[in-house]
């Protein structure tokens, strides 16, 4: 094998390195929320949750939805769940994601959602009760709840020593 050919085989395969996907190193997390609205035009609802990650991080997160459309009813979501990809950090699921949809239901329902913020996308399911009908779009927004577990610290500095 001549020294042209083993350098194209080396090229070659530093681009199919260079090509594998980004999220095969990124976390796995999931959130646990509640989510309570209602709508005339206008619609908006707030909830909470807990995001969990595959690093053992986890974060308690409010969570607010608004936007328009053409849209009227009440609903709450008691035990919905959610799965994010694109994550790298904990702190990457916090943030605006655009949201969209037609809906309609009365009574007991089910429901999925996909909703993105740059890299990161979210894909929302949950059992819901209520009356809901309309066409809307906005804007879904998870932030920290106050009191939420702090992530991991970690430092290369030498522990303070007590006085003597």
């Amino acid at each position: 094998m001549n020294h042209k050919t083993m350098f194209t085989g080396w090229l070659l395969l530093a681009v199919c390195a260079a090509a594998m996907p980004a999220e095969a190193a990124g976390l796995s997390c999931t959130m646990k929320y509640t989510l309570s609205g209602w709508s005339v035009f206008y619609k908006t609802a707030s909830g909470s949750g807990t995001v969990s990650c595959s690093d053992g991080s986890s974060m308690n997160v409010k969570l607010d939805s608004k936007g328009g459309g053409i849209t009227f009813g009440k609903s709450t979501i008691d035990d919905g769940r959610g799965e994010f990809s694109g994550v790298r950090n904990i702190r990457d699921v916090l943030g605006d994601y655009a949201q969209g949809g037609a809906h309609g239901g009365a009574g007991d329902s089910a429901g999925v959602m996909g909703l993105t913020k740059g890299e990161v996308s979210l894909s929302l399911q949950g059992q819901g009760r209520g009356v809901d009908a309309g066409v809307d779009v906005g804007k879904f927004t998870i932030s920290e709840a106050p009191g939420s577990p702090s992530a991991p610290v970690t430092t290369t500095a030498e522990p303070a020593q007590p006085p003597r």
